[in-house]
């Protein structure tokens, strides 16, 4: 079978305008980026209002593995099957990051016949909301800094400087840095560093504002420092948020492209929901639901991680309510959680696939149990599968009492998944919905924190060395209790240890480090040896990706 990028490039377009009219939005409502993607206008989405919301469909995932699960393409192929059994439906999902593109993970546009294209442009560029966005970023780096160096005059502590600036690349060499050596002219030298774009605030913000005024307003809170008497020094006092605001103005209007089978497709934001809240835009949620009666969303790596901060954090914020959760799941990632090594995952392995199913266990029944939602399982189906595997899946569905659906969608697109479609549908129709968040708002940080933990995790304890304990207390202490928190850990396992598979239990999250995103108005708690500034493989994708004679892109997945 051709590869991603070949596919992507032999099918046939619709130009964006024909697109749109699928979803009835007028000509002068889009502002085309070419003849293949457009952004849909702010006016046009306010009046929408009024409409009535379709039905919200969260994509989520068993723990990530090497086999890879197929998150996205799922998304995409359920998309094109609710449209292929007669649904109005519409994909809603995150634009890719450089840094996994070029770096292990690859792209974000899904795979195989089940595809958001122009997969090329999804993949790299598009149309700049991440160029945009680090602007932004880096623009409050350098006003933070030459206030500094023109006499400082709201003191701010130097050593207490927050706000790194941003690269939209894997550089394990910024991560820590020195910034204002030489001259007197570069202003006062200090300890600096790099994050990713997508674990920026910035980044936070621009996917949980509901406006461009809402956006000035969270921009103006960003906290960057600290005075020596360790008052906060937020951003609005440097007067940043108002040129931000501008740097943003366009990116903040929603993302309209289509799939391999032309239908309509929304791409817009993407912070990663191992460092950050894992969701896209919620202009762009919000907007779909207007427009479609189906939408899916996805949410970053496994539940534990990305539907846990879509449900506690983006839910909370905006007021969604998700009809049902799709687990994604292979069976291939399922032996992995079960021990088996990589290099034998394509050959049978009854054994390891039934001891591998914790990992599916837990994640469904943190879905329904903490949080009241009817959940679907989604299996990515592989040729590689046995009919054996598959009986053991069935018996795994009566079991947990959710429907377990093996769905062809990567070889056959919307036709392939509309077992799954249909399962869906009719779950959403004859489930009872008990949606319920996982903690309360009047929780203090640390209980919300080990409630997570122990509720979601399987962990027995949380813990934190004496200056990161002090620092919670501070922020509790100072009116921050209330705010949700967004744990950054590995992806890879319910521990903070990347290596222990399936689903671990009893052991302890170990908070390594406090961050206060005032503006985006969450807390983030990094736990383990997790990285906001990641880096690149021994082999990175890169290496693979080139421009051949005829201008053609090679190599991209």
């Amino acid at each position: 079978m051709k590869s991603d990028i070949e596919i992507a490039q032999a099918a046939k377009l619709e130009k964006i305008l024909s697109v749109a009219k699928k979803l009835d939005i007028p000509d002068e409502s889009l502002e085309p980026y070419g003849h293949y993607k457009a952004k849909i206008s702010m006016e046009f989405l306010k009046s929408l209002e009024s409409k009535q919301d379709g039905k919200l469909i969260l994509v989520t995932a068993i723990s990530p593995t090497p086999a890879g699960e197929g998150k996205t393409t799922t998304s995409v192929g359920l998309g094109d099957a609710l449209n292929h059994i007669g649904k109005k439906a519409l994909v809603t999902i995150r634009e890719p990051s450089l840094g996994p593109v070029f770096g292990m993970k690859g792209g974000a546009a899904g795979g195989g016949m089940s595809q958001v294209i122009p997969m090329e442009d999804i993949n790299l560029h598009f149309t700049g909301d991440f160029n945009a966005i680090q602007l932004a970023n880096n623009l409050l780096a350098a006003m933070v800094d030459n206030h500094i160096h023109h006499g400082n005059s709201l003191e701010i502590d130097t050593r207490r400087v927050t706000w790194k600036r941003v690269l939209d690349m894997n550089d394990r060499a910024l991560r820590k840095t020195v910034c204002s050596l030489g001259s007197i002219g570069n202003g006062f030298p200090r300890e600096d560093g790099f994050d990713i774009v997508v674990a920026s605030e910035v980044m936070a913000i621009f996917c949980l504002a509901t406006s461009i005024q809402d956006l000035k307003e969270k921009l103006g809170n960003i906290v960057i420092g600290y005075t020596r008497k360790k008052e906060p020094i937020l951003a609005k006092q440097i007067n940043a948020h108002g040129a931000m605001t501008v740097l943003l103005k366009n990116a903040l209007s929603p993302n309209l492209v289509q799939t391999l089978e032309n239908n309509p497709a929304m791409i817009h934001g993407g912070p990663f929901a191992n460092i950050a809240h894992g969701c896209n835009s919620v202009i762009a949620t919000k907007a779909s639901l207007k427009l479609a009666d189906y939408i899916v969303t996805e949410a970053g790596f496994g539940a534990d991680l990305g539907a846990e901060k879509f449900l506690d954090i983006k839910c909370r914020k905006a007021n969604l309510k998700p009809s049902v959760v799709v687990l994604v799941a292979t069976i291939r990632a399922l032996k992995y959680h079960g021990g088996c090594k990589l290099e034998d995952l394509n050959k049978e392995g009854c054994d390891y696939l039934k001891k591998g199913l914790v990992n599916l266990e837990r994640h469904v029944n943190n879905m329904k149990n903490h949080y009241g939602l009817p959940v679907v399982v989604g299996i990515n189906g592989f040729v590689f599968d046995t009919e054996k595997e598959r009986m053991i899946l069935q018996d795994k569905s009566d079991e947990l009492g959710v429907p377990i659906v093996s769905s062809t969608h990567w070889a056959d697109g919307g036709a392939g998944a509309k077992e799954l479609a249909e399962t869906v549908v009719e779950t959403i129709e004859n489930s009872e919905n008990k949606f319920k968040y996982l903690y309360d708002d009047d929780l203090d940080l640390w209980t919300k924190m080990e409630t997570i933990a122990k509720k979601i995790y399987g962990a027995s304890s949380i813990s934190a060395p004496t200056n990161v304990k002090k620092q919670i207390d501070e922020l509790q202490a100072n009116g921050y209790g209330h705010y949700p928190v967004c744990v950054a850990k590995t992806q890879y396992s319910f521990s903070t240890d990347p290596t222990l598979r399936g689903a671990p239990s009893n052991h302890d999250i170990a908070v390594r480090e406090v961050r206060l995103a005032a503006g985006a108005e969450f807390i983030v708690m990094v736990c383990g040896d997790i990285m906001t500034m990641p880096g690149l493989p021994k082999v990175p994708a890169a290496e693979k990706i080139d421009l051949d004679a005829d201008g053609n892109i090679t190599g991209l997945f």
